[in-house]
């Protein structure tokens, strides 16, 4: 496969490794992305973390509330940021997660194929088909996710504006004031630093073992490290891995406001349920971020204008 500069570009964009060490991983994988990123990571030429999500795609998340069990988020897309910031997109927005809110589908196309909560007559796709005509843009209703707290309350979150919708189900003995607060932040938290699970627990074997194979192979690819005895290597890999999981469980992470800059979102919980007389803990949480995943169309309106005056 002929490996393109788009595509070395691409990958220096998603692993912030060097365009040539790039290049080298998609000759070795044939051009596939996914292989060449975990090349680059065995090669100790990448980030640690995963693969990050490329954040581009306009539109916004909103998060809708029916009362303190049920909550709903959606993420609805645009084409620029421009019309993401319209008033009529925005109404719509809202309309698309008050539909979720009340919504019992289980996927995305029951859900486009419902009613329309604001005119029978017409279905979710319907409709959205019409804000296209108004609004003159490709408009997508992407994603949506309803949350019903079975034992406590959903907490809501919304961030810049749109960018970042959260919902986290609290699990908890005791529903007040000072324990929404608490929440808040610790949804804040999650909107800031994007944890992929509430603890440990929730992370699998197969994600643990995946992690261990790509740090052995980066310790073997090391000329120092690799000399040292298997039993050093292996602690050095059972270290990291902690390192890895502190950052991505929920409950592990430092707390964003913690006074001592040491305190962990678990500890914070402990002491927000000694406050308030009751257990508090985080069952689960959803966050949405727009544009998550997709890739962001490239204009290049140098060439576009050179493109007409050379037609």
């Amino acid at each position: 496969m002929a490996i393109t500069a788009a595509m070395v570009k691409e990958l220096r964009e998603m692993t912030g490794a060097g365009m040539m060490d790039c290049k080298k991983a998609l000759n070795e994988t044939n051009g596939n992305m996914d292989e060449a990123v975990e090349f680059l990571r065995k090669n100790g030429q990448a980030k640690a973390e995963k693969k990050a999500s490329r954040i581009a795609a306009e539109g916004l998340c909103m998060v809708v509330t029916k009362d303190d069990q049920t909550a709903a988020v959606v993420e609805v897309n645009s084409e620029t940021d421009f019309v993401a910031k319209n008033a009529t997109f925005q109404e719509f927005v809202k309309a698309v997660a008050t539909q979720a809110v009340n919504s019992d589908a289980a996927d995305m196309d029951a859900f486009m194929a419902e009613k329309w909560n604001e005119d029978a007559s017409k279905t979710v796709n319907e409709a959205l088909v019409e804000k296209v005509a108004v609004i003159g843009e490709n408009l997508k209703i992407r994603r949506f996710e309803k949350v019903a707290a079975e034992h406590g309350c959903v907490v809501p979150y919304v961030h810049g504006g749109g960018r970042i919708g959260v919902i986290v189900d609290v699990d908890t003995d005791v529903v007040n004031d000072a324990v929404k607060e608490a929440m808040h932040n610790i949804a804040m938290q999650i909107a800031a630093l994007n944890p992929k699970y509430v603890s440990r627990d929730e992370v699998s074997a197969d994600y643990i073992a995946h992690e261990k194979e790509i740090l052995l192979a980066q310790i073997m690819n090391d000329p120092k490290e690799s000399q040292k005895p298997e039993k050093v290597i292996n602690g050095m890999i059972e270290g990291r891995i902690s390192k890895e999981l502190k950052e991505v469980c929920l409950v592990d992470q430092v707390y964003v406001k913690a006074e001592d800059g040491k305190q962990t979102v678990g500890k914070y919980l402990e002491e927000v349920s000694k406050a308030v007389g009751g257990t508090v803990k985080v069952k689960r949480f959803v966050r949405f971020e727009t544009g998550e995943g997709l890739e962001k169309k490239q204009e290049d309106f140098a060439a576009e204008v050179a493109a007409q005056m050379n037609a």
